[in-house]
């Protein structure tokens, strides 16, 4: 994934050199990628990049004009156009369409210039004059960075694997991190999987100066957003729209020109409604399963089609299952095991589209922000597969996770949420494709806290936005059945239908009840699961693992090694993964993470 690394501290020059080089060799994952390295020995500082061509960052390293100031910087910024405005007024070159105008906002802020900076992203510094180093990300933690601190040196890395090849003495589980991923998804509090590597929190500006010390400090506070004075519902929806229509043309801009990836949903309709491209300017595309055409293929046929804009639809079909293997395991060594292997559908998808155009414009997050959509909590994991001991571990995690819900919905989601679990997910994404959405943008994510709570859990900001942008797309059902004027009796009805589907269709996918599980079993070859598969989703692990991908699962998870591993309960192991691939019983989410924990033990801590 592109990204950067290094070391700072002290110590042999050609040590430094060579483990960087070893660091910078994990995080090669595909042709496209540009990369590159710098060693300043006087600052102690071994810096590497990895970008893709073509993208915002790809002009590195960055240098101011007398050459004393290095930015390394990893990711975007959405600057407003006043930014260049100002800094071309005092003889600067500046193209907000490329990094390189960065490290001068630097020589006019200073430090703080790191608190301008709007995007997701990571960077280092290297000021010679001043004989300092700066390690900093952005607000959210989305430019993530793993490191080690290891005897008055920083080891750091975009990718924790980065850390593991060259400090060999890192690669083991912590069981209590593993129990979160278990039970909620993803690691809490900035931790990782490993126990020797933690996370630069968001919002970070770390100061390396020439005596070695580190100063390590937060530039942001969201509390600083939580103090805002909430305005009446009138007065935000105004100030909501402004913004809205405001900051979108920078997330359409640059020398490359997005697509627009489209659901049934409505935030990437709102994006339709405001961004005002011309005829033909913005491709859109959906992801699509082979069922049928699903809700989110069909309504964004009609929502290009009603923006003219051309439309197509990325399939994830029969080619899928060939290339499982290696896309699971791609998928679990690209986020260090941070996503699962459910994440290959995203990999291959992501794949194909970056053939349509390398940026990909996104509604992601967007029900999260402006609908306070909590989109991970504690589950049920089928404790009878498990050893005892880490059994409890997984119910610890489950009290982990209310002590950090203690907080706002809002800051819950943007500062924990976001980095935390849907970070998992970006960081497939972002191996093929530069990934963009307003809905994190700064000024909008601070406006929000502005909101009253009523306002902020409920589909009708979305809905009136869409309306006011683009009357068209507001008579266009979305994939629930809702509308700004809905038609009595007809769009209730629909909406119940919609929900409906929603519920049948996981009923015979992911949410099979065991009992449903028997009773489909003997009916097998009528293959029921083709009336309701496909309507809302494209991918189907639970059929899949049942037939097109049993010989793989069985390959992994009845292997000697993998029942043998010391969390596991291995016998139980084994009549789980037989009683899913013969149809018995539904074991869909105990298969994920058998198969992604079975990935990151072979690929992370037994890397070769």
């Amino acid at each position: 994934m592109p990204g950067i690394a290094g070391i700072i501290g002290s110590g042999p020059a050609r040590e430094r050199t060579a483990l960087l080089q070893q660091m910078m060799q994990c995080m090669l994952h595909e042709p496209f990628y540009t990369t590159g390295t710098y060693a300043d020995e006087q600052q102690g500082a071994y810096l590497g990049w990895v970008c893709r061509a073509g993208s915002f960052a790809d002009c590195m390293p960055i240098q101011n004009a007398k050459g004393d100031v290095l930015l390394f910087f990893s990711g975007e910024n959405f600057a407003d156009d006043a930014d260049g405005v100002r800094l071309r007024s005092r003889g600067y070159q500046c193209d907000l369409d490329k990094a390189s105008y960065l490290v001068h906002l630097y020589e006019e802020t200073g430090i703080s210039f790191i608190e301008r900076l709007n995007g997701w992203f990571s960077g280092v510094l290297v000021d010679q004059q001043h004989q300092r180093t700066i390690l900093f990300n952005d607000r959210y933690g989305l430019g993530r960075i793993y490191y080690h601190e290891k005897q008055g040196t920083i080891y750091f890395s975009s990718e924790a694997k980065s850390l593991l090849k060259v400090l060999p003495e890192l690669r083991e589980l912590d069981y209590a991190s593993l129990g979160e991923a278990f039970s909620c998804g993803c690691v809490l509090q900035n931790r990782t999987l490993f126990p020797g590597i933690s996370l630069v929190p968001g919002g970070s500006r770390w100061t390396f100066t020439g005596d070695r010390e580190i100063k390590k400090e937060r530039y942001f506070d969201h509390t600083t957003w939580e103090g805002q004075a909430v305005l009446d519902d009138a007065a935000f929806y105004e100030r909501l729209k402004e913004t809205f229509a405001r900051i979108l043309p920078r997330y359409v801009r640059g020398t490359t020109s997005p697509a627009m990836s489209l659901t049934g949903g409505l935030d990437g309709r709102m994006i339709m409604a405001w961004v005002k491209s011309r005829p033909g300017e913005l491709p859109c595309y959906t992801f699509g399963g082979t069922y049928r055409d699903c809700a989110d293929v069909r309504i964004a046929r009609q929502v290009a089609k009603s923006c003219q804009q051309s439309h197509q639809t990325i399939v994830v079909g029969s080619p899928f299952f060939s290339e499982f293997p290696g896309l699971a395991e791609k998928t679990v060594y690209v986020s260090d095991g941070s996503m699962d292997v459910s994440g290959s559908v995203e990999l291959y998808a992501n794949r194909m589209a970056r053939e349509l155009a390398p940026v990909r414009l996104t509604g992601n997050y967007g029900s999260e922000i402006l609908r306070g959509n909590v989109a991970f909590r504690p589950g049920s994991v089928n404790e009878d597969m498990l050893q005892p001991e880490f059994a409890r571990l997984l119910r610890n995690a489950a009290t982990t996770y209310v002590g950090e819900r203690n907080c706002s919905d809002l800051s819950f989601i943007a500062f924990k949420q976001v980095p935390w679990h849907h970070y998992s997910r970006l960081s497939v994404e972002l191996t093929q494709l530069t990934m963009r959405s307003p809905y994190l943008d700064n000024e909008l994510v601070a406006l929000m806290y502005q909101a009253s709570p009523g306002l902020r859990q409920s589909a009708i900001l979305a809905l009136r936005l869409i309306a006011d942008g683009n009357e068209v797309l507001a008579s266009i059902p979305t994939d629930r059945g809702l509308l700004y004027r809905p038609i009595p009796i007809i769009s209730t009805l629909c909406h119940y239908y919609e929900e409906f589907m929603v519920r049948a269709e996981y009923a015979y996918d992911y949410g099979m009840p065991q009992w449903l599980a028997k009773i489909d079993r003997p009916l097998g070859s009528l293959h029921i699961e083709r009336l309701f598969l496909g309507r809302q989703k494209f991918y189907h692990f639970r059929v899949w693992y049942r037939d097109q991908l049993a010989r793989y699962a069985q390959d992994v998870l009845l292997d000697p090694r993998t029942l043998a591993r010391p969390y596991l309960n291995g016998r139980r192991v084994e009549t789980i993964v037989r009683d899913h691939v013969t149809g018995r019983r539904n074991h869909t989410n105990e298969i994920h993470r058998l198969l992604t924990c079975e990935l990151i033990q072979r690929q992370l801590v037994e890397m070769r």
